[in-house]
């Protein structure tokens, strides 16, 4: 029996925008309540994210029990209901996929395309449209919200902590944007994790995270470096790409709480195999 233990909880309301650090928080069937159920688009329906406009990383999300609150440097807050009512169906493009999102307000794309000098819209998936995960690494039951592709990802400290020191840098977690961080367990382990259970919800990881340039994005500045893809190219690189933590798929909704047990139910071949 493992001693590791759920030691933060990040969602993410809009996609690429900054995520917030919960204590505990519900799982629904898309991930995390709330996770990256907005996103900005495009004038061709094109998902934006901080690999095109760095600057999103500025813009911070709140919740209270009824809105969704973003700020951003020199803007007035911009307040949303929490389950949008209105708003057109547009369909909107994340990598391959389309899905029929609901257009915010005329008011949220002007915020935002005054903050980020570009012409975008807000969008929300409704709970009725489905985005299932791609199949050769899912269930046909499986779904995800406006995530790239899968609805959790997962990172250990202990891994942060050596690609840190293989560094000899201080980078936060949350330049890696996980929604599960675990600790306790050693660097990499996750690599051999198969199945997992958190508190009292099981999960499945199907496959590592393939990483980005959204990592070399300082939060606080928006300003890029090299670091960590420097670092990652010359440890963690496999089939011409850079790996660094695990996309996670839950069995079973619930709620998850800072501090839960984690115990490891499968383990496998490390993912990538470094």
């Amino acid at each position: 029996m493992s001693s590791y233990t759920l030691s933060e909880i990040i969602i993410y309301p809009v996609k690429s925008l900054a995520g917030i650090s919960l204590p505990s928080w519900q799982v629904t069937k898309t991930g995390f309540q709330y996770d990256r159920k907005w996103m900005l688009i495009d004038d061709q329906g094109q998902f934006l994210s901080q690999r095109r406009l760095p600057k999103m990383a500025l813009i911070k999300t709140d919740l209270t029990d009824e809105q969704l609150i973003l700020s951003a440097p020199s803007q007035p807050d911009l307040v949303l209901d929490l389950v949008p009512m209105d708003g057109k169906n547009i369909t909107s493009t994340i990598w391959r996929n389309q899905c029929e999102a609901r257009h915010i307000s005329e008011e949220a794309d002007y915020w935002f395309s005054c903050f980020l000098e570009i012409d975008c819209r807000l969008v929300y998936l409704p709970d009725e449209v489905i985005r299932p995960v791609d199949a050769n690494y899912a269930q046909a039951t499986d779904q995800v919200a406006f995530a790239d592709g899968f609805p959790f990802l997962l990172i250990s400290e202990n891994s942060l902590l050596a690609l840190n020191q293989a560094m000899q840098l201080n980078l936060p977690m949350r330049r890696f944007r996980p929604n599960l961080v675990i600790a306790a367990c050693p660097s990499y382990a996750e690599d051999s994790w198969r199945e997992i259970r958190i508190g009292d919800i099981d999960f499945r990881l199907p496959k590592p995270c393939s990483r980005c340039a959204v990592p070399t994005i300082d939060p606080d500045t928006a300003q890029t470096g090299k670091e960590p893809l420097t670092t990652l190219n010359r440890l963690r690189k496999w089939q011409n790409k850079v790996y660094f933590g695990q996309n996670a798929i839950h069995n079973q909704s619930g709620t998850l709480t800072v501090g839960d047990s984690v115990q490891i139910l499968r383990t496998g071949k490390n993912q990538p195999p470094l």
